[in-house]
């Protein structure tokens, strides 16, 4: 159920917003029909966390659509006007660029960009989050952007795994595991996919599909003669998004 502190109660007028079968729609759906109980402070609040949901599948698709390069972190590439590759294989904002120009960057000459899926999500979030913001607060809100994984993302963002929810929801990043990964290929360890609801994932390297599409694939890079199948763990990463969204309310 959907409970907000400042006591609004007319959760169909925000239903009516949403076209059904819509990822939006969805994550309304099961938020409302949750056993759990999801407190917001606002129907702001709850609009701000569908929409930057949205975005996460928008930029997910983008991605996709544009033929991000698969590159392991040894062989990563990025555009040098606006990053700089570091010896781990991640991309630090270049000195003097424009955050959401270089964000945007991704998006436009994808083929100069190559790295695997983790830093995929990450690129997605910060996407999401400039089309939710618009560029003048992005680049305000991020100064200095590194693109790698989780622990190097700011902390305004940060992203963390939660295990065992009772609900997952269009937006979300899953993992899914391979445990008797072929040692010759440990990219294939597992994959991170941005659910884009209705039963469709996309991970970077892979594409678009159902899990067992993940699953199929991660099964193909087992070590010779192995049985255990590749899975869905039982984890989701979100953002934060009450903090995302009281920096944006506060900047206003």
């Amino acid at each position: 159920m959907i409970r907000f502190e400042d006591g609004f109660s007319d959760l169909e007028s925000i239903f009516a917003q949403y076209r059904r079968g819509s990822p939006e729609y969805e994550a309304l759906s099961k938020l409302s029909e949750s056993s759990r109980s999801y407190v917001y402070l606002s129907r702001e609040e709850l609009e701000f966390e569908l929409s930057l949901r949205k975005g996460i599948i928008d930029a997910s698709l983008a991605l996709y659509r544009r033929r991000l390069p698969f590159r392991i972190f040894q062989e990563s590439f990025c555009n040098e006007a606006y990053w700089d590759r570091r010896q781990d294989g991640g991309f630090v904002l270049k000195s003097g660029a424009r955050p959401s120009r270089a964000v945007e960057d991704i998006f436009i000459s994808t083929r100069m960009y190559g790295t695997e899926c983790a830093t995929a999500i990450v690129i997605i979030y910060y996407k999401a989050v400039l089309d939710v913001y618009m560029p003048e607060l992005f680049d305000r809100a991020f100064p200095r952007i590194v693109l790698m994984n989780w622990r190097d993302m700011d902390q305004l963002i940060d992203p963390a795994t939660y295990r065992g929810l009772a609900d997952y929801l269009p937006g979300d990043c899953r993992y899914v595991r391979n445990p008797d990964v072929d040692p010759l290929t440990p990219e294939w360890q597992g994959e991170n996919v941005i659910d884009l609801g209705n039963g469709r994932y996309y991970g970077h390297g892979i594409g678009l599909g159902s899990i067992d599409y993940f699953i199929d694939a991660l099964n193909r890079n087992r070590r010779e003669g192995s049985q255990a199948s590749a899975y869905l763990m039982d984890t989701a990463t979100r953002p934060d998004f009450r903090s995302l969204y009281l920096y944006r309310k506060n900047a206003s």
